[in-house]
């Protein structure tokens, strides 16, 4: 699992629906000893927390993996970090790193890899977990209308989320700011001003400003994008009936969205991180099927 966009529509429905049989209480586990690693090589709270709790209800054997007490600070390479996991007897690995495409290095490396997450390029389990929700509201994708608000150039949720609503048949619109827009995401996508694009949305995808991502000429404050940007009380008012308000999190509160919406009645935010377990079991499971383990 590299990038979902690779998936076939009938790839993604079946993990889909392994997440719901998830979410509904399936209990499968691993029949055998299956040993596994998370290698974060940037901060996370829910992507890691979630992939071990996922490996934990599978029955799997999680490998405590510390970046920073780990012989990478001594030079080693990627590739040859996880040959000695493998070497050991790791039978997968699940890795985030800010290289984008990281995963090409580790192409023969004979071991399942899970990307956590590469730079500004993809988040496949953020996908799943996101076009699941989606699906629990509305029960399909086509013809829905996605809007996508904020830090577009440097988010990999944003693109890969993208080209995945699109292959699953909604249609996706995008706003912000426009010098954090590169050339082929307006062209790719519809760009609307945020209170042209709330009107019209049934998801409102919103995201976090990456500062660690930006350089000076990219720079706002925090108030004026909010005030110009932002999901305001006001603004929330503009929405649909039943249009909902999701966020790959974490959360800048008074920033991309008020405070008081966080956890309104339209917010999925919090459920998005629930299914972010059950999407990421389906995952797992998928992949070490694929490598001949059982589960029941």
């Amino acid at each position: 699992m590299l990038r979902i966009t690779d998936l076939s529509i009938e790839k993604i429905n079946s993990l889909l629906d392994s997440a719901d049989e998830f979410a509904n209480g399936k209990i499968q586990r691993a029949t055998q000893d299956v040993f596994v690693a998370n290698l974060f090589f940037e901060d996370s709270t829910r992507t890691k927390t979630s992939f071990d709790i996922a490996q934990r209800k599978l029955g799997l054997q999680v490998v405590p993996f510390d970046i920073t007490t780990s012989s990478l600070n001594k030079g080693e390479s990627l590739y040859d970090t996880v040959k000695t996991l493998k070497s050991l007897g790791i039978d997968l690995a699940v890795v985030r790193h800010p290289k984008d495409k990281f995963y090409e290095e580790l192409k023969s490396i004979g071991l399942p890899v899970i990307n956590g997450g590469d730079g500004t390029g993809n988040h496949p389990s953020q996908n799943l977990l996101d076009l699941m929700t989606i699906r629990q509201e509305f029960g399909h994708f086509k013809g829905l209308k996605i809007g996508i608000v904020g830090d577009v150039k440097h988010s990999r949720v944003a693109n890969s989320n993208a080209v995945a609503l699109r292959k699953m048949g909604a249609k996706v619109y995008f706003s912000g700011p426009e010098k954090w827009f590169d050339e082929g995401t307006i062209i790719n996508g519809t760009y609307l001003s945020i209170d042209d694009l709330v009107k019209e949305v049934d998801v409102l995808m919103l995201l976090r400003i990456q500062h660690e991502r930006h350089g000076e000429k990219m720079k706002i404050s925090l108030e004026s994008y909010h005030r110009k940007f932002g999901l305001t009380v006001d603004r929330e008012k503009m929405m649909k009936e039943k249009a909902i308000i999701m966020h790959p999190a974490p959360i800048n509160r008074g920033v991309e969205i008020a405070n008081s919406l966080v956890e309104c009645g339209r917010s999925r935010i919090f459920k998005q991180m629930q299914n972010g377990v059950f999407a990421r079991m389906a995952i797992l499971k998928d992949a070490l099927e694929a490598e001949g383990f059982q589960f029941g």
